[in-house]
């Protein structure tokens, strides 16, 4: 299957997801997966598809809609969900063999999801996260286009990380630079460790930063810390995490994955704060990795405008939605159409925000120092 290489995609990954109880019938993922097969059963194509009874862990917000549904009686939930469940990262969703016929199979897939929808009494059906090449099919399979973006830094052959910083504004960079001081004068120091050097106690400490994050905000963990064991055996070379440490012991961490093309920065977590040490864990060190291993890209999550004034530049990513009721389906196409056009602004005033040298030139070598 043509999964663009992404581990989110992995059968490693989805499957530590289910077996692990992070996403299951319990939390509100409902597995029902499609699967077209050739006469000879071979995969042809499938579609990860979750039954929901919420939005939580998905990232692209329609909590609005279930209230109007709500407000006349009827019931937004359960809806069918085409994502990867607590990962707001752009990969197919239609994933196909190679050479296997896109458009006939991308339609079969959304009219089966469609039956399933008709089967299971659910009031939607959304893709989420598609990547943009995707969405002609998506609309032409009837499914309204959102649009919405996140914030990705980009490598533009950077030598190092002055080299990038050579790219910004004196004051951008001084406060760059400042930052990153206070970290190392705190006695911070850091190591990035892949999935196999990964040690079960370490692995403990690591699931405590995490889950004290969600602790703080009176939630629990998306991710349970038996799905961190598994893909630490299962998918140990895309795992990433960059440990802070202080008098040699963890104080902090950015979990992340990776394959060949990016870096993605997942979750984080502290022993308690720090001056700007989110900012140094959670983009400069994953800046520092992505420049070292020569990779294209690195997407830290979503929102976040503080990350514009640090480099990462706004990037536009989709989502498709079907709705049963017709006239809801005008309502959101409307709602659709008029939020497209604030993004498009919005998407312009955000590349104004960045720290860059308005004529994209670094600037002289004496100014990196």
């Amino acid at each position: 299957m043509a999964g663009n290489g992404s581990p989110f995609l992995r059968h490693e990954f989805l499957l530590a997801l289910e077996d692990s109880g992070s996403a299951c019938v319990t939390t509100g993922w409902e597995a029902r997966h499609l699967l077209i097969r050739d006469t000879g059963g071979m995969a042809l194509a499938a579609m990860p598809l979750y039954l929901k009874h919420h939005s939580w862990g998905e990232f692209v917000f329609d909590q609005a809609w279930a209230q109007a549904y709500q407000r006349i009686g009827r019931d937004y939930y359960p809806k069918l969900v085409s994502a990867v469940p607590f990962t707001p990262v752009t990969g197919p969703r239609i994933l196909l063999r190679a050479g296997a016929a896109h458009q006939d199979l991308t339609q079969q897939l959304l009219e089966t999801a469609r039956d399933i929808a008709g089967r299971e009494r659910a009031s939607s059906l959304h893709v989420l996260f598609p990547p943009a090449d995707s969405v002609a099919s998506l609309a032409n399979g009837e499914l309204m286009l959102r649009k919405d973006c996140q914030y990705h830094w980009h490598n533009r052959g950077y030598q190092d990380f002055d080299d990038f910083l050579a790219r910004f504004r004196s004051d951008k960079r001084k406060k760059v630079r400042r930052e990153r001081r206070r970290v190392s004068e705190a006695g911070i120091s850091f190591r990035l460790l892949r999935g196999h050097e990964i040690t079960a106690p370490l692995l403990e400490q690591i699931y405590l930063f995490h889950a004290a994050t969600f602790a703080r905000r009176g939630q629990t963990p998306y991710l349970t810390h038996s799905f961190y064991e598994q893909i630490v055996r299962t998918l140990p070379e895309a795992l990433v995490v960059i440990l802070a440490e202080r008098d040699d012991a963890p104080v902090a961490c950015a979990i992340c994955l990776r394959d060949d093309e990016a870096l993605y920065g997942r979750y984080w977590g502290c022993d308690r704060e720090y001056d700007s040490l989110h900012f140094e864990t959670c983009f400069y060190q994953g800046i520092e990795y992505s420049i070292q291993e020569g990779l294209n890209r690195f997407e830290p999550g979503a929102q976040g405008e503080h990350k514009l004034r640090r480099g990462f530049e706004p990037v536009l990513t989709w989502s498709a939605h079907w709705l049963r009721d017709p006239v809801f389906a005008r309502a959101i196409d409307n709602y659709l159409s008029n939020e497209r056009i604030w993004l498009d602004d919005y998407l312009q005033q955000a590349r104004d925000q960045l720290p860059f040298h308005r004529d994209g030139r670094p600037a002289n070598t004496l100014a990196r120092r």
